[in-house]
């Protein structure tokens, strides 16, 4: 039987109970089972990690999983955990804190680009999990030198990380951009023609960004718009140190 899910989080630490000692030894860890599924979803998405699925990966049998982790969505947690633990981090050391919000937002839309799946684990117990709690600092100290108040500290790291979540999923590949891409140069006049001389804000507004950008829309030209309206919002919160 598996441990609760506090202690598989806290697996590694000197005070996790540990397991006892009869029985054979398991051919696999718990941490490679979270490894192998975190490389499974990075592969194939979210749907394809099923204990039927890890088990045969693994070469084990989908009971030996479930000695390593209680449930599927107990597994869930311990990916999302374990890609935060993953010391792929930026620690900005510039004065400006600017600056330092900026890297942090880039290195989470980094982070949910190489595990887009991540998007789709909403479960809060992830906030129980050593690597998420040690980015929840991380995160923090990028706001040093505001004087907010931490109520407020912990909500601008919030409204910073839901936009950055929100790029993150207008990013995930379309199955048909290729297409509006490629029948662009023909759709676009016949669209022109249906609409006459309907809707002219929106003709006027979508061609000047349709020329811009040189495309119908532009995720970089959203990132960079977006990210400085954030912080432009940050600067203007009420000190209260």
């Amino acid at each position: 039987m598996a441990r609760d899910l506090v202690d598989l989080l806290w697996r590694e630490h000197a005070a996790a109970p540990q397991g006892g000692a009869r029985g054979p030894r398991a051919r696999v860890t718990t941490s490679q089972v979270v490894d192998a599924a975190v490389a499974l979803a990075d592969a194939d998405g979210l749907d394809a990690v099923t204990v039927r699925r890890l088990a045969a990966d693994l070469g084990i049998s989908t009971m030996a999983v479930y000695t390593h982790v209680g449930s599927r969505d107990d597994l869930l947690v311990l990916m999302a955990d374990a890609t935060r633990a993953t010391p792929t981090r930026t620690t900005s050391a510039s004065d400006d804190w600017r600056v330092r919000v900026a890297d942090l937002a880039a290195d989470e839309l980094e982070l949910h680009t190489v595990h887009t799946w991540l998007l789709d684990v909403a479960d809060q117990r992830t906030a129980l999990g050593p690597g998420t709690i040690a980015r929840y600092d991380h995160g923090l100290h990028a706001f040093d030198g505001l004087g907010l108040r931490d109520v407020d500290r912990d909500a601008a790291l919030t409204f910073v990380l839901d936009f950055v979540r929100g790029v993150a999923r207008a990013r995930r590949p379309d199955p048909h951009g290729a297409a509006m891409a490629a029948g662009w140069d023909t759709w676009g006049p016949r669209l022109a023609a249906y609409l006459g001389g309907a809707y002219p804000l929106a003709q006027r507004v979508g061609a000047a960004a349709g020329a811009e950008m040189a495309a119908p829309a532009s995720a970089e030209h959203a990132w960079r718009f977006g990210l400085e309206r954030v912080l432009d919002a940050l600067a203007a919160l009420p000190r209260g140190d």
